[in-house]
């Protein structure tokens, strides 16, 4: 039985339903089930109502057919097989054996194994392409050390990309439970993708490029707000720093060095015996003090929280959550305990909206005395001393109203604990830029929070690792991604924390972090050379923050990734579609670490085009494989032929002068296009069109090169005044015309 809906069709055979939904001409939802049961929404989903396209609906003996006007989607509609074809009728993508296989423990769908590669699904360690691989989704506490053999980590991110040399797509299966992706690892004829417990309700996201697959993706899933300026500047932070004094040490000694740096981190032993909103009275017993000497030396402080609760009625936290009912409870309805850190806790039940508020209002109490940021961990929730390293998949939430058990809550507990803590933030400070990062996600996590990789190891293969899962991270949605630079665990070495500090420069997140008991990891513990390259690396980040901060304006905008793959920028390729240890910053520079001991040189890549050298001005034919030069103070940067980019002064922390020049390096082409955003960087006035967007473009023939500068959108008045450019290796410039005038110097006054 067909019915029509306003959003699409629903099939009706032998106790089945199958519920079509077009969401855009190129987004399918398609929900299957043998049960009386709805769709089942998880938070990862950003909008609820969209803006229905015309669709149409042909009606055979045997088959439906709905067509928009880049798909067409074919079901029969004894069997619910399903092809999804281009508007030319090619095959995109189609269902294999019994299609979709329902049951009451288990849930999955077979599709063709047409694809040449496979990217994406978030934090999975191994390489970029994961086409013959099989993994599954479940958030978990991994402190062993991470390599390809290793399923398990802390964020779940069950949407992929398929590509091949026609089609490109994406399938976002929106289901919380334990999911399981096998993708071609049994079979060379089909994949399949399931989950242990709830629906199959996946979005099925077609695009022109991985590109238009990734913005159509987080359309559905939302985008990352922009994020305090601070943010992207370097993070310094171990596991721990204590007491104050030492806290105030490690800061000094930034300024004194002349290191860039904008965040100090405290660990969990700045709580009083590690009860969350606490300080320690005999390690931090001057804490304000303390955080108001931080703040005159230009730093933020971002503390940890995590979700365990002492059980301790003395203690506040605890007291309130058990009189008011605020914990996660057991199959029998007695109030779940674990242990974690602090010994014996609870576990707030963050799906309710009621804790949510009474964490935020906690939250918002806490950071009143001067701390910036707020950093959960542990909230896969990891639980000690329990054989799944989590609470039982049996114990009770409650989601709008009703009872749900642990097993669907899991992966998605750390987004809910996030958009508590957002909310919180947000409550103390209305028009302050909230910042958060997190270990554990689920889909849709960049609408709440950064995160990072988690508990790494001071290991090459770890630096390695750290671009390929960053890049899928990135075309998983979440743009604002790093790892622990020079590793967590285990004594990093001089030479790994140069060559690990040198790449992760270029990643979207930079934090150094340390675990306790291992070898100091501050630049300077390494060494005068250590100390020297770690300097200079990191002012070369704070010079590229204005073309950094352009990035996650775009991400905020299309949902790109910050920290890219060759792929994304040159799909048509083949050479770039396995590379993993390159990455592009953006479309215009290109990345190439040094990620083995005691190497001054190594391979690179560039696609097709001019490439130049970004210290040295060397002139590189692209569609070619280079021996490139990189003794140990160098890693191996280049810029596309074209390119505009952005830059400003060194400071030692963002906030520590007002930018009154920024310099626009133009890149010998033929032609370029660059567009730069400028707002405050702290508050929430952007959103009510208080910042600049300019348009920057040129255009060199004949040793004359003409720049445009336009003001598409002047609101913020305080930016910087002055524009200042700098012709990157022009052999020969015989005029030089800014908006039509012939000058001679090459700068421009913003009024």
């Amino acid at each position: 039985m067909l019915q029509r809906t306003v959003e699409g069709i629903v099939v009706r055979s032998e106790g089945k339903k199958l519920e079509l939904r077009v969401i855009t001409d190129k987004i399918v939802n398609i929900f299957v089930t043998d049960k009386e049961e709805k769709r089942r929404d998880t938070i990862a989903i950003e909008k609820k109502k969209y803006d229905i396209p015309d669709f149409n609906v042909e009606e055979s003996k045997d088959k439906v057919l709905v067509l928009t006007k880049d798909l067409k989607v074919e079901i029969d509609k004894k069997t619910f097989f399903i092809t999804f074809k281009d508007k030319d009728g090619d095959v995109i993508n189609e269902d294999y054996g019994e299609g979709v296989k329902l049951g009451d423990s288990e849930v999955r769908c077979y599709k063709k194994l047409r694809e040449d590669h496979f990217y994406g699904f978030g934090e999975k360690a191994g390489y970029l392409d994961k086409k013959g691989e099989k993994f599954e989704m479940w958030n978990t506490d991994e402190f062993m050390t991470h390599n390809q053999t290793t399923k398990l980590l802390y964020e779940s991110y069950p949407f992929f990309i398929g590509m091949n040399k026609k089609h490109t797509y994406g399938i976002f299966l929106d289901n919380s439970f334990r999911s399981f992706f096998n993708m071609g690892e049994e079979s060379e004829e089909y994949y399949y993708f399931g989950a242990y417990g709830g629906q199959i309700n996946y979005y099925f996201i077609y695009g022109n490029d991985i590109k238009e697959v990734v913005e159509n993706y987080t359309y559905l899933t939302g985008r990352i707000e922009l994020p305090p300026l601070w943010a992207l500047g370097n993070q310094q932070s171990r596991y721990s720093y204590t007491p104050q004094e030492k806290v105030l040490e490690v800061a000094k000694t930034f300024r004194e060095k002349d290191i860039p740096c904008d965040v100090i981190y405290l660990d969990i032993d700045y709580m009083e015996g590690y009860r969350v909103f606490t300080w320690n009275k005999d390690t931090f017993k001057n804490y304000k003090e303390m955080l108001k000497n931080l703040k005159s030396m230009g730093f933020k402080v971002v503390t940890i929280v995590d979700p365990g609760v002492k059980r301790d009625y003395e203690y506040f936290v605890y007291r309130e959550g058990i009189e008011n009912d605020y914990f996660v409870k057991d199959k029998y309805g007695i109030t779940y305990v674990g242990k974690v850190w602090p010994g014996e806790a609870c576990f707030p039940d963050f799906l309710q909206d009621k804790v949510r508020k009474w964490w935020g209002e906690k939250i918002a109490n806490f950071v009143r005395d001067g701390i910036d940021g707020i950093w959960n961990d542990m909230n896969e929730p990891a639980v000690f001393e329990t054989p799944t390293k989590t609470m039982p998949e049996d114990n009770i939430h409650i989601l709008d109203g009703e009872k749900i058990s642990h097993r669907e809550a899991h992966n998605v507990y750390a987004n809910y604990m996030a958009l508590a803590t957002k909310e919180g933030l947000l409550k103390e400070r209305t028009n302050e830029r909230p910042f958060i990062l997190t270990r554990a996600a689920f889909a849709g996590i960049q609408r709440y929070a950064a995160m990072w990789t988690g508990d790494n190891r001071s290991l090459y293969e770890h630096l390695l690792m750290m671009m390929p899962m960053l890049m899928n991270v990135g075309l998983s949605g979440q743009p604002f991604a790093g790892a622990d630079v020079g590793g967590f665990e285990g004594d990093c070495s001089e030479e790994l924390f140069i060559r690990w500090i040198e790449a992760a420069v270029f990643t979207p997140f930079l934090r150094v972090h340390s675990a306790i008991g291992t070898k100091d990891q501050e630049p300077w513990s390494f060494g005068k050379r250590a100390e020297d390259i770690a300097r200079k690396f990191t002012k070369i980040r704070y010079e590229l923050l204005p073309y950094i901060y352009d990035l996650f304006y775009e991400a905020s905008k299309k949902g790109y990734p910050v920290m890219r793959p060759l792929v994304f920028e040159y799909q048509e390729d083949e050479n770039t579609h396995k590379i993993y240890d390159e990455f592009m910053l953006g479309q215009n520079l290109l990345i190439a670490p040094v990620y083995l001991p005691s190497k001054d040189r190594r391979e690179v890549y560039l696609p097709s085009g001019i490439w130049y050298d970004y210290f040295t001005g060397e002139r590189y034919e692209g569609g070619n494989y280079y021996l490139v030069e990189a003794p140990i103070d160098t890693i191996p940067v280049f810029v596309k032929e074209g390119a505009i980019i952005v830059k400003q002064k060194p400071l030692s922390y963002v906030e520590e002068d007002r930018i009154e020049e920024k310099v626009v390096e133009i890149y010998r082409g033929n032609r370029g296009k660059y567009v730069h955003y400028e707002d405050d960087g702290k508050t929430l006035d952007y959103k009510k069109g208080v910042y600049n967007l300019f348009e920057i473009e040129f255009e060199y023939f004949d040793g004359e090169i003409d720049i445009k500068f336009d003001k598409v959108h002047f609101r913020y008045e305080d930016g910087a005044k002055k524009y200042r450019f700098v012709l990157k290796n022009f052999d020969e410039v015989k005029k030089v015309k800014i908006n039509g005038e012939e000058v001679e110097e090459y700068e421009i006054v913003v009024k």
